[in-house]
């Protein structure tokens, strides 16, 4: 009995004590005690800021389909992280994730045309030609870091091609995202936020000369994602060159960090959980439960952000309008509320209603691509080497808002 008091007060001070701009390094390796300890003592948790940290299922799910209360929109609160008028404070209020109609609907709209089941279908083939091409490479040095070499070589490749980006010009493309992506941390270090500018500044250069190309020799639209933003859209209205520009970066910076992540999570996950790595490759036909676990699991994107737009309750605290509310998908994912022993991986899991891609209007417009990916990757890599071990100790992003890393060295064994 005085083990259980102890650990029911370890987890009050935990809750009490949880500081967003202020995390600890055991945090970073493992948030799932501070989320648990959140859900059950302080779910709806008021940060010395004056925002508010949520990790309850229901409360996320209720804020991602109401965007008429919740606003995306995030000129306001980026202005102080940030500064107006820095490249990494221009590109954040003007991407789609972090803004409300209309720019969301029209850039979305674009966006989505090209993505469509039909499209992602036809991206099939090449995909499998990919992966295994790469599987290849790693078989000849038996041995292999699964981000680099794999994880995160897929969905540059795949972007990369929606876009038309030659690709002798894709190099710069993963360290730009990285680098962008890490500014946007609750509290980014003063070099973060350099990187970010300067990967910033450095991508529009790009685009800027390769947008210009494409005017002059367009694509095809329904399968040049590139071309189709550079087109009215069904109102007769076209993006303006900063909206283009931004857009294209955070087309590339989105399908690269959840399909990444999606990839090295789960292949790491199946190490930690033998016996449903060992059931996955008895039951192959498991695959596309088992990618829906590993984005319940261990999100990608452990964090979302809205702000209130007007005066409202959530489980008891009243929130002003315009105060910022972190959405904690990580904790949310594993909400005993909704899903049944949710800390253990269950790779035939169903129903699984995870949040990994959000829900409502701003529901990922890339979630089914992201998904094919990590079918056909973690499926033919495990058909490929099934025996598979680390080889030494991996690396994490060291990020709370993504959660992925950034190396994961294994033997091919």
């Amino acid at each position: 009995m005085r083990v259980q008091q102890e650990s029911v007060a370890d987890d009050i001070s935990l809750a009490a004590n949880f500081d967003l701009m202020g995390l600890t390094a055991g945090f970073y390796e493992n948030p799932y005690p501070t989320y648990r300890a959140l859900q059950r003592h302080a779910p709806v948790k008021q940060l010395a800021d004056g925002s508010v940290f949520l990790t309850r299922y229901a409360d996320l799910d209720r804020i991602y389909r109401d965007t008429t209360t919740f606003r995306s929109d995030k000129t306001v609160e980026f202005a102080p992280k940030f500064g107006v008028g820095t490249p990494i404070y221009a590109h954040h209020t003007t991407s789609l994730v972090f803004n409300d109609p209309p720019l969301h609907t029209r850039v979305r709209r674009l966006m989505a045309g090209a993505l469509t089941p039909r499209a992602i279908a036809q991206m099939e083939p090449g995909l499998v030609v990919l992966v295994d091409r790469l599987l290849d490479r790693m078989a000849e040095r038996g041995s292999a870091d699964l981000i680099a070499d794999f994880a995160a070589a897929i969905p540059i490749e795949i972007i990369g091609n929606l876009l038309h980006v030659p690709v002798a010009e894709r190099e710069p493309l993963r360290d730009w995202s990285l680098a962008i992506l890490g500014a946007l941390e609750p509290a980014p270090s003063p070099a973060q936020l350099a990187r970010g500018n300067e990967a910033v500044s450095n991508f529009l250069v790009y685009l800027a000369d390769l947008v210009d190309r494409r005017r002059k020799a367009p694509g095809d639209p329904a399968v040049d994602v590139l071309t189709r933003l550079l087109q009215p859209d069904a109102n007769g209205e076209r993006l303006t060159e900063d909206e283009l520009l931004h857009n294209c970066i955070f087309l590339l910076n989105a399908g690269h960090e959840t399909t990444t992540n999606l990839i090295g999570n789960g292949l790491h996950a199946l190490l930690e959980w033998p016996e449903e790595k060992q059931r996955l490759l008895q039951n192959p036909e498991l695959t596309r439960l088992a990618v829906e676990e590993f984005l319940r699991f261990e999100s990608s994107n452990q964090l979302g952000n809205r702000a209130a737009g007007m005066d409202i309750e959530i489980g008891g605290v009243w929130i002003s309008a315009g105060r910022p509310i972190h959405l904690c998908i990580g904790a949310a994912n594993r909400d005993p509320g909704m899903f049944s022993d949710p800390d253990r991986l269950d790779i035939g899991r169903t129903p699984n209603r995870h949040l990994a891609f959000a829900a409502g209007a701003h529901q990922c417009a890339g979630m089914s691509l992201a998904r094919l990916e990590g079918r056909i990757a973690i499926a033919r890599f495990l058909a490929r080497f099934p025996k598979y071990q680390l080889s030494s100790e991996p690396r994490r992003g060291g990020r709370a808002r993504f959660r992925g890393f950034l190396t994961l060295p294994v033997r091919l064994v």
